[in-house]
């Protein structure tokens, strides 16, 4: 026994409500003979008539009744899939939840859930503000999906990824005789007041390399946790700072110089999830748009110009 295809029943359907071919073919956009043939095919296959031709019009042949009341259910339920569908795609009855460090959700964080919410405008989105101790208990309960680090996280349970490599930067305030520079030495930072993070926290090992690479151990005139912290106390002229370019990617911080370094150093952005976990498609496009915008924070020069 010949089973109807769902183009078939699309076709056939579209025939009953148009009563001519080329009223069906110009619903469904297609061209007349290949409708006819379609019929054609279907009633032979099932070896029953489904219409009766009255004048150049298809009426639904009387034995057919019965199918035809189905194929309008199987319709209806297919408009409600398709109607689903789309409502998934635009994110719809779905919580999409991950973190970030605060240096990454400075600014970065902001422009990825614009990203999001451009593709998936009714997505229902949960940011959570992370420190990397708070990372494991947060993906190994599930709170979130994924996180973006500015450290791996070195447990077995968790899988770390590297998404995109940063410079570490000089910044300091406006007026600052270091401003005259186009660029920085470590050497020329740790003359004046130095505001830096704790070295045993990992994020401020990060920041203290360039130092110790070069045999230097910088003082912190004051110390902050959180990027933001620092940013904040050197745009109020308390001391000078480094820091990752990520945390300062806005075009124009009043306040605020960003310059080079003369020392190469580059702190990298981690991807973290739970080891086995299959991320939502969400959770993946989350991760594409941090790459993404990452990315385009690394190219654009965002170097406050130096005086002439």
């Amino acid at each position: 026994m010949k089973e109807l295809t769902l183009r078939q029943v699309e076709v056939v359907r579209a025939v009953m409500i148009a009563g001519t071919i080329q009223g069906a073919a110009n619903l469904l956009n297609v061209s007349a003979p290949g409708i006819s043939r379609l019929i054609k095919h279907t009633e032979d296959g099932l070896g029953i008539r489904l219409f009766e031709r009255r004048a150049g019009v298809f009426v639904p042949a009387q034995e057919a009744h019965s199918i035809f009341a189905m194929l309008e259910q199987v319709h209806r339920r297919m408009d409600n899939l398709n109607a689903a569908v789309g409502a998934l795609q635009k994110g719809h009855d779905f919580t999409l939840s991950f973190a970030s460090a605060p240096s990454i959700a400075q600014f970065i964080a902001a422009r990825v859930i614009t990203g999001l919410r451009q593709r998936f405008p009714d997505l229902d989105i949960d940011l959570d503000i992370l420190k990397i101790e708070e990372t494991l208990d947060y993906l190994l309960l599930e709170q979130g999906e994924v996180v973006i680090m500015s450290s791996p996280l070195d447990n077995p349970a968790v899988e770390s990824i590297p998404i995109c490599e940063g410079r570490i930067v000089a910044i300091m305030p406006e007026g600052h005789e270091l401003a005259e520079k186009s660029a920085v030495s470590i050497r020329d930072l740790i003359r004046y007041p130095f505001i830096g993070v704790d070295p045993d926290d990992p994020y401020g090992r990060t920041l203290a390399r360039p130092f110790l690479d070069a045999g230097l151990s910088p003082r912190h005139a004051m110390r902050g946790r959180f990027a933001q912290t620092i940013v904040s106390l050197v745009r109020h002229g308390l001391g000078v700072a480094v820091i990752d370019e990520f945390s300062v990617a806005e075009v124009y911080m009043p306040g605020l110089v960003r310059r080079p370094l003369v020392e190469p150093a580059v702190i990298t952005a981690w991807s973290v999830q739970k080891r086995g976990r299959q991320l939502s498609s969400f959770a993946e496009q989350t991760v594409h748009l941090f790459r993404r915008e990452l990315a385009k924070a690394r190219a654009r020069e965002t170097w406050d110009r130096a005086p002439d």
